[in-house]
């Protein structure tokens, strides 16, 4: 970093949770030291020295709030840990500092991260158990309201490397989530997810954006996506907040994926990006990669160049693109802004049946090994988003209910989620049966 004073333009506060005694296994590259050169590099420069960005420590989310965010079988203590809790929290933390405004920006930095948990969890898939942003933004729509009382409008820009498909699943009917990934082709890399034609759910139809880029997509073609695509849905969407889902393994050093982006790219992407607050994901090149980007990240939300970054290994060549990549970018942007301006006339996953749409899935808990069957059924409301079934079960739980009451929701589907709930328990067919009320009105267990 340049030796000249510094000020940040924007007052960032870092939540900074490294999880030093969490780890999948051993050897596993979601452990202990995924975040221990982060913390040298950013002591080493000097970065909570600089007026205007803070550390801070996160609180822990409670139960509650976790189940606000996920039907968590068998339980909420069966599938997450203290340090889920303490990402999840921190997730939140950085968003009371944003919304009570005793910050301009803030970047969670994290672990365990959560991008592949989806709104049912039996356990651990793609190293996450716990969806932190789907923990947050639920906090945030309790806690920060619009004061017209208007539905609060939020963008997830995800840009893992991998397709953030638990996300997708979260929001999948919510018309006021707009939850944007770019990430590495899903026919190259895991979780297989993410292309195009997977636009939302039958009330939330373009709201669910996916740019799958090609391998050794470098700066020039994230950046290019960013400015021709995310920006201009941005702008029409209208967000009221922007969330960066911030992974790290499309870094060009990273051992489990193809790109090329460098931490200046990764600095100049969340510059122009310029998003609320930053969560982190993924990003497995721990020595690598984790510090500089990081860095570059903090630098970039603080509105501070990052050209002073220096990285080992990088090279032009190291992220140089292939033209050819650029122009698959170039043709996919201008198809992917205008699918989200007319989406399809319904949902490309699933069938209506009975005035319900319905889409049946099979999950695999790949760190887990462990399998899922789901039936998710939509109510097709004029009214509101609808209710939402879930039946689902697995190796380790059998079937069991899940009702989604959705927020804003209308006499007639709200009436119908407790009519079904009160039938499901009486009629002993379900191992557990769970209802999430959005417009949970007992305080004590929205997570206050």
């Amino acid at each position: 970093m340049s030796a000249e004073p510094l000020a940040a333009a924007r007052r960032l506060g870092v939540v900074f949770f490294p999880a030093f005694d969490w780890a999948i296994s051993a050897t596993h590259p979601e452990r202990e030291e995924r975040l221990l050169y982060t913390r040298d590099q950013l002591q080493e420069e000097g970065l909570f020295d600089i007026p205007g960005i803070s550390e801070y420590r996160p609180s822990f989310a409670g139960h509650a709030q976790l189940a606000r965010a996920h039907f968590c079988l068998p339980s909420v203590g069966a599938v997450s840990t203290d340090s889920h809790l303490a990402s999840a929290g921190g997730a939140i933390t950085a968003a009371r500092l944003v919304l009570e405004k005793k910050e301009d920006r803030a970047f969670a930095l994290v672990r365990p991260p959560g991008h592949h948990a989806m709104r049912v969890v039996h356990g651990n898939r793609g190293f996450c158990n716990i969806n932190n942003e789907a923990v947050m933004v639920e906090y945030i729509r309790d806690h920060y309201p619009r004061p017209d009382g208007r539905p609060l409008r939020i963008a997830i820009v995800d840009t893992d490397v991998h397709h953030g498909d638990g996300s997708q699943d979260v929001f999948w009917n919510d018309p006021h989530t707009l939850f944007i990934s770019l990430h590495q082709d899903g026919r190259t890399l895991y979780p297989g997810t993410g292309f195009p034609q997977e636009c939302g759910g039958p009330a939330a139809l373009g709201r669910t954006i996916n740019i799958p880029l090609p391998p050794e997509t470098s700066d020039e073609g994230y950046l290019y996506a960013i400015k021709h695509a995310v920006l201009p849905i941005l702008a029409e969407f209208k967000p009221d907040l922007v969330i960066n889902s911030a992974g790290q393994d499309n870094h060009f050093t990273d051992p489990l994926a193809n790109m090329r982006l460098s931490a200046q790219g990764y600095a100049a992407l969340n510059a122009a990006l310029n998003p609320d607050i930053a969560v982190l994901e993924g990003g497995y090149s721990i020595r690598g990669a984790l510090p500089y980007v990081n860095l570059g990240i903090c630098l970039a939300l603080a509105g501070l160049s990052a050209e002073d970054i220096r990285e080992p290994g990088w090279t032009p060549a190291s992220i140089r693109q292939r033209p050819e990549v650029g122009q698959y970018i170039a043709k996919l942007c201008d198809q992917i802004v205008d699918l989200y301006r007319r989406p399809p006339a319904q949902p490309t996953e699933g069938q209506e049946e009975d005035g319900w749409w319905v889409r049946r899935k099979h999950i695999f808990y790949d760190t887990d090994m462990l399998r899922e069957s789901q039936r998710e059924a939509w109510r097709l409301c004029a009214d509101c988003s609808g209710l939402g079934r879930i039946e689902t079960s697995s190796e380790r739980v059998d079937r069991s209910l899940c009702l989604l009451i959705p927020r804003h929701a209308c006499p007639r589907c709200r009436k119908e989620g407790a009519a079904l709930a009160e039938q499901a328990r009486k009629s002993g067919r379900y191992a557990h049966v769970l209802v999430l009320d959005g417009d949970c009105a007992d305080k004590a267990s929205c997570g206050a």
